[in-house]
């Protein structure tokens, strides 16, 4: 048996046996001890919800010109300048808020109502920078078929990344928890 690893590895000490596992997997996990992720399922009802009540707002402040964009004969027509310009309204209006519920939140409103939030992967509070490719990321889920796409593969990728990250989590170094679930040092900032 000398030749033979040692089937056997004891936890060194650092955090619980679940972290020495993803710690020894991935090579890091420093989220707060405790922290839990959130599911794909409370994500998913956030987004959709944030999604529709933006949409509401842009139909009202658009008196119902927000269709134009779903109309195909417009984009076929001599017209299409009004769907192209409902189509910056709509990116427009979800990067706005995105952005900045963000910033100021460190959620957006159906997050903050799902009791969900978004940290840096070590718990910390995100930078502006971070934010801003956050959203640019997460417009793709506007667009229709593409998005719907994008949207099912990272439902996909979250459900099977121990640390429920989306793809657009991985590019920005962010994950997206139960906001009580975090210590009270790493909450100050969420609102």
């Amino acid at each position: 048996m000398s030749n033979h690893e040692n089937p056997i590895s004891l936890n060194s000490g650092k955090g619980n046996l679940a972290k020495a596992i993803v710690s020894q997997k991935e090579g890091h996990w420093s989220v707060p001890e405790g922290t839990i992720l959130a599911s794909r399922v409370d994500r998913l009802a956030a987004f959709v919800l944030d999604v529709v009540v933006i949409m509401t707002i842009l139909l009202f402040i658009t008196k119902g010109k927000i269709f134009y964009v779903w109309n195909i004969s417009m984009w076929l027509s001599t017209d299409i300048h009004y769907s192209i310009m409902m189509a910056f309204v709509i990116f427009g209006g979800h990067w706005l808020y995105w952005r900045y519920s963000g910033i100021y939140l460190s959620r957006s409103l159906g997050q903050k109502l799902f009791g969900l939030a978004i940290v840096a992967d070590d718990g910390s509070e995100m930078t502006s920078e971070m934010w801003d490719k956050r959203v640019q990321n997460k417009l793709i889920y506007l667009i229709p078929v593409i998005g719907l796409y994008k949207g099912v593969y990272d439902l996909a990728s979250i459900a099977h990344r121990h640390t429920h990250q989306s793809n657009i989590d991985l590019k920005v170094n962010s994950i997206v928890v139960k906001a009580y679930s975090l210590p009270p040092f790493n909450r100050k900032h969420i609102k």
